[in-house]
Parts: structure tokens; sequence; C-alpha cells
């Protein structure tokens, strides 16, 4: 049985994501690298034993930004699938499905290059930040097989469609559908189908006047169907329509937001640049340069617009580079195959040089070296060393709460996941997400001290950065049990600790 070429492209594609993700997840024992993934685990299991969205039950709670996460994650603990098993094959799946979209996006803006798509598709699944994200049991590579699939949506637009009305609506009601669920995926979903959306509205591929509003007027319907129950959820709970994680991490960036803006936008790009994707901005460049001046080149050129824009917003909102640039992640599937195809036209541009073909051929295969050995070495060697913190830390810290103290004792943390998932305790979390009445006291030790006392807090777990005032010989605190782990020193953090607080500073 013989395959045609996209089947063998798509094979190749599908194989290379099972193998690399496959191998992460082994090396590192098929745990997790932040300790938000058991934050996502909790609302999940949660919203599948209990029917509530809650970290603690019974206690409502709007600290998830991702409820499609949620969700997706709840209907594996409703199979009985082993938790591990269902993330990180969606995980796995979803790097995959990008590798495949990717492929397709950049067949349809090269058609005349042949072994680009395969490369591109390559690149994405090899690329190490994704893979990372791909097993990290977060939301992000789900986000961005969303986010490429709405630019996918919309370059299809500019291929001959039926024009009848059922049919426009129809395709108007799918992206809005698609819209809506990337944006529950990541709030910022709204940015790119704010983009899309006007990009459309610019190039109005085979469309009447008429049919482009019956096609957005669909889209938003749909989307907003979508968006509704959340959005409705949130005001209940916290009275706006973002997650309390939203004003937690912005007063955790305070230092961030104070500096310049170019200073943020560096700072964002600076893990982002650790990878063959570096080597690829001559391509990135290229593609801006090189894209036909015609209408119809609006809607490609969101390939790159749409990580600028994620960065810009980024920069201005939540300037954080921690975890490898993970908010950012997303950027990386659109600037990959900007760069790849980018790289292709120049590889086109010089063949009648030898110097210019010396040198982008040069480029190029050391863009694909440096892409391998992170895949493969550096990268690996990052995931395992997170997912061994998280464990020799987090969920050591948990375990040991859960076998030594009362659940009737008030726990103070900062790190909620891993506590929340094996303890099922009630906590108050001097991070704020799920307690949003200790943001505005995030940046005053006395008040938070005062807090914890008022609430009557117990216990407190917390490395050393994370102790109200930062004072690891505060009076409060009475050691109970330190990790001893040996990865988080390595990488230049402390232990996790776990204190009996004293308020008369007698142990």
């Amino acid at each position: 049985m013989r395959f045609n070429a996209s089947v063998r492209r798509d094979v190749i594609i599908v194989i290379a994501a099972v193998l690399i993700g496959g191998l992460y997840i082994a090396l590192a024992g098929g745990n997790f690298p932040l300790d938000d993934s058991w934050i996502h685990q909790t609302y999940g299991r949660n919203l599948a034993e209990t029917g509530e969205w809650a970290f603690t039950p019974g206690v409502d709670s709007a600290a998830s930004t991702s409820p499609l996460y949620t969700v997706v994650l709840s209907a594996g603990y409703k199979l009985n699938i082993p938790f591990r098993l269902w993330t990180h094959g969606l995980g796995v799946l979803a790097l995959a499905l990008v590798g495949l979209i990717g492929a397709r996006l950049a067949a349809m803006v090269a058609p005349d290059r042949k072994y680009i798509p395969l490369v591109a598709g390559l690149a994405l699944v090899l690329a190490w930040h994704l893979v990372w994200a791909a097993v990290s049991g977060m939301e992000t590579m789900i986000f961005c097989l969303l986010t490429l699939t709405l630019i996918w949506l919309s370059w299809r637009e500019l291929e001959p469609r039926s024009q009848t009305v059922t049919h426009v609506a129809l395709r108007g009601a799918i992206f809005g559908v698609i819209a809506g669920l990337a944006t529950l995926a990541r709030p910022e979903g709204v940015l790119l189908t704010g983009l899309i959306g006007l990009a459309l509205l610019i190039v109005r591929p085979n469309m009447t006047w008429r049919n482009l509003i019956l096609w957005g007027g669909a889209a938003v319907i749909c989307f907003g169907i979508v968006l509704a129950p959340y959005l409705i959820f949130n005001l209940r709970v916290t009275g706006g329509l973002l997650p309390n994680t939203a004003a937690a991490k912005r007063a955790e960036g305070a230092y961030y937001l104070a500096q310049s803006y170019l200073w943020r936008v560096g700072n964002l790009l600076t893990p982002l640049a650790a990878g063959g994707q570096l080597l690829l901005i001559p391509g990135m460049i290229a593609y801006a340069v090189l894209l036909p001046r015609k209408r119809a080149s609006i809607l490609y050129a969101l390939l790159l617009v749409w990580p600028v824009a994620l960065i810009l917003l980024y920069a201005e909102t939540l300037p954080l580079e921690i975890q490898h640039g993970r908010y950012l992640i997303p950027s990386l599937p659109g600037a990959i195959i900007v760069g790849v195809v980018g790289m292709g036209w120049l590889l086109q541009r010089t063949r009648a040089s030898l110097i210019g073909r010396v040198l982008v051929r040069g480029l190029a295969a050391s863009a694909a070296l440096v892409f391998a050995l992170f895949a493969v070495v550096l990268g690996l060697q990052a995931y395992v060393q997170d997912v061994a913190i998280v464990n020799q830390e987090m969920v050591a810290s948990a375990l040991w709460i859960k076998d030594n103290l009362p659940a009737s004792d008030l726990l103070v943390v900062h790190d909620i996941g891993a506590v929340g998932y094996f303890t099922q305790r009630p906590v108050l979390d001097i991070g704020g997400l799920i307690s949003p009445e200790v943001v505005p006291l995030i940046h005053d030790p006395a008040a938070l001290w005062n807090l914890i006392h008022e609430r009557g807090g117990m216990y407190l777990m917390a490395l050393d950065t994370q102790i109200p005032g930062g004072d690891i010989h505060d009076p409060h605190l009475c050691l109970k049990f330190t990790t001893g782990g040996t990865a988080a020193p390595r990488a230049g953090s402390s232990n996790m600790k776990v204190y009996k607080l004293t308020w008369n500073g007698q142990c």
C-alpha cells in the first residue's frame, strides 16, 4: 500500500511528536514540572467528583485560568483513566496536531516549496519549549492548537467556498465556537480572535458584504454562547470577568511592571531565545519582507502579527519570564512556521549566489542542529530538573503534611497545587490565587502576618523567598520539616519547609 506525500509527512510528524513526548515523560517519571499542574488536577478532580468548580470542595473558586482545561481533565477522572496517562496523552496529542496544522499552514503560504511543510511540522514538534509545554500538565499546548486552528480556518476562507447562506453561517459558527474554546483555554485567545476578525474585515475573501456580516454575526453569537457560562460564574464569584489569578499575578509582577516597557519586552524574549528559533529570525524577517504585496497577505501576516501582539500584550500586563517563559510559549508556533517558510524563501532566492547560498544553508543547518540539541539534551535536562524540584519540594511537603498535621489546623501556603491535590484540606493561599483577600497585602508583610493571625493560621509551608517579609529567622516560625531535596539547591533555590506558627515568639 502506497501513501501519498502528505500522508507520509503526517506520519513522520506524529511519530516524532510521540517519540519526543514519550522520552520526556519516561525520563521524568511521568510527573509534572510545575506546582500549577497540580492546581489544574485539583480543579479537574473536584469537578468530576463533586460537580463543583472549586479548589477546596464546598468553596466556589474562580482561580482556574483555563476552564476548558479543567473540563478536559475532569473528563479523564469521570472515565477513570489514570490522570497522568490522560494528561500526558492529551498533551502529546495536542503537540502532534500542532505539527500537522503547522505543516498545512506552511503548505498554504508556500505551495511551491515541497519540503517546507515537513520541516515546519518537525520544527514544531521538536521545539523544546513546545515539548516541555505538551508534557507539563498545563493548558498551553491545547491553547497553541486552538490558536493555529483559528488561523487555519481564516486562511481557508481564501479558497473558493460555497457562498450559500447556510454554508457561510456554518463556517462562521464553527469559527466562533473554536474562538470561544481558545478563550476558555487562555483569556488572551480573545486577542487573536479580534486580530483575525479585523483581517477578514479588510480582506473580505470571496465574500460579499452581506455574507461577511452573516459570517461575522454567526461567529460572534457562537463565541458569546461558549463564553457566557464562565463569564457569569466569574461575575458571581469575583465581581469581574477574569479569574482571581489575574490580580494575583499582577501583584506578583509589581517589580517587572515598574520597569521600562522596552526592558519588559527584552525580559520576556530572553527565555524564548533559548533554542533553534533564535536562528530562524532571518527567516522571520524574510517572511515579512517577501510576502506578496496583495490584500490576501494580510491574513498570511497573522502568523507573524499574532506572536508579536501576544508578546507586547504580556509586556504591558504581566511581564513575567518565569518557567522558561511559559506565558509566551503560545507565541512560538506561529514564529517557528514563519521562520521556516522565510528560510525556505531565502534558500530559493540565494541559489544563484555562492556566498548567499553558503550562508543561508549554513544558517538553516545550524538551526536544525540546535533544534535537535535542545530537544534531546538541554531542553530534556531542564524538564527533568523541573519535575524533580516539584516532586522533591512541593509533592514531598504535601505528603508529609497529609501524614503528620491535623486536617483541622489551618495551613498557610504559597504553592497550593500539590497541597490541594494530596491533602484536600482548606488553606490560606498567601499567593492570592484562591484567597483574593491576600492580593492587596502581598507587599505588606506586617498586614499579611496580621491576616494569618486573624484567620488562625497554625502552620506555614514555604520556600525561603515565600515567607512573608522574606526573613527565615522570623520569630513567628518554628521549623517542623524540611524536604532535604537536592534538585532545588542545585538550581539556586531553597528547600521547602513547614513551620509551626507561634504568636508569642516561643517555639
